[in-house]
């Protein structure tokens, strides 16, 4: 709906905590909620396919990444997800899911410098998932500086 009506999207965090409140005999996790919303929008045919989604885009980026860099495998797809995770319960980063390609450049790229060490980082991931994703390469630093920012930097509640 939020679509239709241009209102910014409840963050899954949110969705979290009114399924929390309201549905006492079960507990969902913000996985179980993403999963429902696929399946929600292909019920209603929203145009919408799998590979649309962020995470399919960094699940097959880390795929390709392991094929051509040997460093791929270090990049951890968890990571990967703990950073979405991140991401998914804050509103205030709802701004960078407009492009699917380049959240998930972000996201790997993020992934690459919190997962493989220093004396690894031989492999030029930036230039790669520019290549790789068709991205403008100042989307994804600016990604990049806006997720990094938000991990390290202490949140006030």
């Amino acid at each position: 709906m939020s679509r239709a009506h241009n209102t910014p999207p409840l963050s899954v965090k949110t969705l979290k905590s009114l399924a929390d409140k309201f549905i006492k005999e079960q507990h969902y996790t913000k996985g179980d909620l993403l999963e429902a919303e696929m399946v929600f929008m292909q019920v209603l045919e929203f145009e919408i396919g799998m590979s649309n989604i962020a995470f399919v885009f960094v699940e097959e980026l880390l795929i390709q990444l392991k094929v051509v860099a040997r460093v791929g495998e270090h990049v951890k797809f968890e990571a990967c997800m703990d950073v979405m995770d991140l991401l998914y319960e804050n509103e205030e980063t709802s701004v960078l899911y407009s492009s699917p390609q380049a959240l998930a450049a972000s996201i790997v790229v993020v992934a690459y410098v919190v997962t493989v060490p220093p004396q690894r980082w031989d492999f030029p991931v930036l230039p790669w998932v520019k290549f790789v994703t068709s991205c403008k390469e100042d989307e994804i630093v600016d990604t990049v500086r806006i997720i990094l920012k938000h991990v390290f930097e202490p949140q006030e509640d």
